[in-house]
């Protein structure tokens, strides 16, 4: 069997990669008899030099390889008909812009196994950057206050080296006191951006207390949860279990957080159905004092009303005018500074990199190598060699078509 990492060939380009060298190193000595290259490229962060120095072969051609392995969606023209591929497609939520990768995958006879579906027995995603979308969204959520407010400058993120360094460029900046920041989330996105808070001198607040108190001692931030800003309908007290069943019976309570904070980071899963997090209408509401929205959920046109595009790495903010509900200048008075960069873990090419490669090397390589005993792979194997969608993703054969 024989391995290849492939280069990532969508634009803008994307400078991260699934294994890093030393990875590369460990894979080769725990799997000697399985073959591994890497293939060149003239955008990844980290260089074919790198992967040289500690013995690893770097190719042009991966067409003799058995299974590819890439991060973002392979461009149509790259895939190699049938062969293992596995990246982030984007098609199994149906999404219009990837039916056409999905045809070509079926064409070619490629059988796709697509990480967002990689799923442990019980049910938890097993890999993803989520951890780096909210170090990312955090960090730009201070650089677009300080961009709104003209208070302070900070660096991009892509600009570093890596994770301490932009982390040593927001310790380093003069954090206005008073500023207050809701966090919502608690999956790896929203630890994520509380790691950074926490990193760069944001001090954490319970939720009690930053809705009645002022700080004037430096920034702060409250992490809170479904629970916090949902209730039911008919007044009863909150269940979990029953949101997560049907949302339908609930309402949200975030305008009390909106009324009392500076900043909101998104870092929430937001489930179909839910109600919206905070309205157009909440938007206008008098007592607002909310100025600058981190959307790092990026749910266009959802649960965070301001958010009515993605933002780039290149031009990472926007603002929201709330009375004429459309996007503005994000320094216009009256407006809502939006941050909705929707490929934030590419900022920190390195270290997302390093990230996701321990992952793979941990719970999903072997699983392609050793054997699957739980159908862990089958389960995210969204087509076969024979051109065929397997069964479990039957339900796309309409989306390919159709779309």
């Amino acid at each position: 069997m024989k391995f290849g990492l492939i280069k990532e060939g969508k634009v803008p380009p994307d400078e991260r990669v699934a294994l890093t060298p030393e990875q590369c190193v460990e894979f080769k000595s725990r799997w000697p008899e399985v073959e591994l290259v890497v293939q060149a490229s003239e955008v990844r962060r980290i260089t074919a030099q790198e992967y040289r120095e500690v013995g690893i072969s770097v190719v042009e051609d991966v067409s003799d390889c058995d299974v590819l392995i890439g991060v973002k969606e392979v461009n149509i023209d790259d895939l190699i008909p049938g062969k293992t591929y596995l990246f982030f497609s984007h098609t199994y939520k149906m999404q219009p812009y990837n039916a056409e990768l999905l045809r070509a995958v079926l064409a070619k006879k490629v059988s796709l196994i697509d990480y967002e579906v990689l799923k442990k027995p019980d049910g938890k995603r097993i890999i993803g950057f989520g951890r780096y979308a909210g170090i990312v969204g955090a960090y730009n959520g201070l650089r677009a206050w300080g961009m709104r407010e003209k208070s302070f400058e900070l660096p991009r993120a892509i600009d570093g080296k890596d994770l301490d360094q932009m982390i040593s460029s927001a310790r380093e900046t003069d954090m206005p006191g008073g500023l207050k920041i809701v966090l919502t989330g608690f999956g790896r996105v929203g630890r994520g951006a509380a790691e950074l808070l926490e990193k760069v001198g944001v001090r954490e607040v319970g939720k009690d207390e930053f809705l009645s108190v002022e700080f004037n001692d430096g920034p702060v931030f409250t992490h809170i949860g479904l629970e916090d800003y949902n209730a039911t309908n008919d007044g009863r007290e909150f269940d979990r279990e029953a949101f997560k069943q049907d949302p339908s019976g609930f309402k949200s309570t975030f305008l009390k957080y909106a009324q009392a904070a500076d900043m909101y980071i998104a870092g929430h899963y937001y489930s179909e159905g839910s109600p919206f997090i905070i309205t157009r209408e909440d938007f206008r509401d008098e007592d607002l004092r909310l100025k600058v929205v981190a959307d790092v959920s990026c749910d266009i046109d959802g649960p965070v009303a301001c958010t009515l595009k993605p933002s780039t790495v290149a031009d990472p903010v926007y603002g929201y005018d709330p009375v004429n509900e459309c996007v503005c200048a994000f320094d216009k008075e009256g407006a809502i500074t939006v941050m909705a960069v929707d490929n934030l873990p590419c900022e920190l090419p390195r270290d997302a990199s390093k990230g996701f490669g321990r992952e793979m090397l941990d719970h999903v390589i072997p699983l392609l190598i050793e054997g699957d005993k739980d159908g862990v792979i089958e389960g995210a194997r969204e087509t076969g060699l024979d051109g065929e969608l397997c069964e479990k993703f039957k339900y796309l054969s309409d989306y390919v078509v159709k779309s």
